[in-house]
C-alpha cells in the first residue's frame, strides 16, 4: 500500500511497563498523539483478554479524539471488536491471508519482518506495510539476534513494493540514514515513551521523518 494511503510516517508502539500506572501510560500516549503522532500500535501481549479489550477501547477513544490510527497487535478479535484501523502481526501469528478473508478491507495489515525473505513473504501474503529490523542494537529486539543492518533494508526495498518502517534502535540521529536506505518511516517505542518530555520527543521525531515542520 502506498504511503499516501497509509497516512503516517511515525509508527508509535506501546509498552505499558515503562510506566508506573495504566493512567500514566494512557496519558503519555495521549501526549504523543497531541503532539502529532498519527498511528499507535497497542502491543501489550501479556494482558488477559478482558483487560486488553478494556485498554483497546480506551485507546480507540484516544486515537479517535486525535484523528489517529489504532493498530492492535496480533488479536484479530479485539481489533474487530473495537473497530481498530488495523492489526499488526508477526510471521508466526495468524496468517495474513486469513485476516483478509475474515476482515476484508476493514483492517489495514502490518507485519513484522526480520529478513528480506520475510519481507517478500509478507508482500506475497497481502500485508499493507511492514516493519523491518532490528536495524540497530536494542534490548527490545535481542530475541531476534544481531541487527539486520541498513544493507538488508536497502535490499528489502529493492525486492518489495510495500511501505517499510525501519525498527530497532531508532534514534533521532539515525533516522536520516534509515530513510535514505529505503524506509518510508520509522517505528519505535522508547525513543518517545521513555522520554521525560514526551511531546517534545514526538515533535523531534515527527520533524525528522517529515511529518511536521
Amino acid at each position: 500500500m502506498p504511503l499516501q494511503r497509509i497516512g503516517f510516517k511515525l509508527y508509535l508502539i506501546t509498552d505499558r511497563k515503562l510506566f508506573s500506572s495504566t493512567d500514566s501510560f494512557v496519558k503519555s500516549v495521549g501526549e504523543a498523539l497531541a503532539a502529532g503522532v498519527k498511528a499507535v500500535q497497542l502491543r501489550e501481549k501479556d494482558l488477559p483478554t478482558r483487560e486488553l479489550l478494556d485498554m483497546s477501547y480506551k485507546f480507540r477513544d484516544l486515537t479517535t479524539r486525535f484523528d489517529a490510527k489504532l493498530f492492535i497487535n496480533d488479536r484479530l478479535d479485539i481489533a474487530l471488536s473495537v473497530c481498530a484501523d488495523g492489526i499488526h502481526v508477526g510471521r508466526s501469528g495468524i496468517p495474513i491471508r486469513e485476516i483478509r478473508r475474515i476482515a476484508g478491507d476493514r483492517l489495514m495489515i502490518g507485519c513484522s519482518t526480520h529478513s528480506v525473505t520475510e519481507a517478500i513473504e509478507a508482500e506475497r501474503d497481502g500485508a499493507d506495510f511492514i516493519t523491518f529490523g532490528p536495524l540497530y542494537p536494542t534490548p527490545a529486539k535481542l530475541k531476534f539476534g544481531e541487527p539486520v543492518g541498513l544493507d538488508s533494508l536497502r535490499e528489502a526495498k529493492k525486492e518489495v513494493g510495500l511501505t517499510i518502517f525501519g525498527i530497532g534502535g531508532i534514534k533521532s540521529e539515525n533516522i536520516k540514514d534509515v530513510i535514505n536506505s529505503g524506509a518510508s518511516g520509522v517505528a519505535l517505542i522508547s525513543g518517545i515513551l521513555s522520554m521525560s518530555d514526551i511531546a517534545l520527543a514526538a515533535h523531534e521525531y515527527l520533524k525528522k521523518v517529515g511529518e511536521r515542520r
